[in-house]
């Protein structure tokens, strides 16, 4: 069992659904990102989710998408992004995923990459826009072992999500709705029975269920059908409010809120 899986496990054990949160790394400020990492890790977060900037992150709204663009501007890199998790990583116990799509990654070496995150101290990695159908192909080059987390979607049938928690590990990143990310209101009954359809086909893994967690109330609705809950679009929005303070204190106060709400 991953470290992931145990610390998933481990907190599904005390009947609490685990929450992640998302943080594009570098952003709002790059000189101080970790401190806010150790913010949020305090304020309740379960793991994070460190995202590595990209220009055109196709599964992302425009929140996220903002994000990235500032941290690109701010000159942040791949290399800054695994120094980040290296600096959180040696004073916490908590997973930290390293998330980012497939072209920053071959630009930097997918082999290079994969034995650098494992010696940052990276838990697991994801990136959402590779398919199944090439997972042997980019991941063959994880010789370190890190966890390698798929996504599902409502839209994905019975035999897909099945061929993806076998190649999943960590846990299963379950899509809660089509599109892209970004804060919405209440999930539909359709919605939520799609979450439960999709929960109910996963033997192997965990599923955390992320896109369009944004309150308490959604964390209540989508809670029963899953074993934690992923949040970021939120996050990186209540960041951008209080990005000139730099204190963060509504953004740590929403997370403690959230985590309230996983604990009931």
């Amino acid at each position: 069992m991953s470290h992931i899986q145990k610390a998933i496990e481990t907190i599904n054990n005390k009947k609490e659904k685990v929450l992640s949160v998302f943080v594009t790394a570098g952003f709002p400020a790059r000189n101080n990102f970790v401190d806010l990492a150790f913010g949020l890790l305090d304020a309740g977060a379960d793991m994070l989710e460190i995202g590595i900037p990209f220009s055109d992150p196709l599964a992302d709204g425009q929140v996220i998408q903002q994000s990235s663009q500032a941290a690109i501007e701010s000159g942040v890199a791949t290399r800054d992004v695994l120094s980040y998790i290296h600096s959180i990583k040696k004073h916490t116990g908590k997973p930290i995923i390293a998330m980012g799509y497939a072209n920053p990654i071959l630009h930097y070496g997918v082999s290079n990459f994969f034995n650098d995150a494992a010696i940052a101290g990276a838990d697991g990695v994801i990136v959402p826009d590779i398919p199944i159908e090439e997972y042997d192909d980019f991941f063959n080059c994880n010789k370190q072992g890190l966890d390698v987390i798929l996504l599902a979607t409502s839209a994905s049938g019975s035999s897909r999500v099945k061929m993806i928690d076998k190649k999943s590990s960590g846990f299963v990143y379950c899509v809660s709705v089509l599109g892209i990310t970004g804060a919405r209101g209440m999930f539909t009954d359709v919605e939520v029975d799609a979450i439960r359809a999709t929960r109910a086909r996963i033997t192997n893994n965990k599923m955390l269920v992320g896109f369009g967690i944004s309150t308490p109330e959604n964390i209540k609705q989508v809670a029963p059908h899953c074993d934690g809950v992923i949040v970021g679009s939120a996050i990186i929005k209540s960041l951008m409010n209080e990005r000139e303070s730099c204190s963060y204190e509504n953004t740590f106060k929403l997370v403690r809120a959230l985590k309230t709400r996983c604990r009931i």
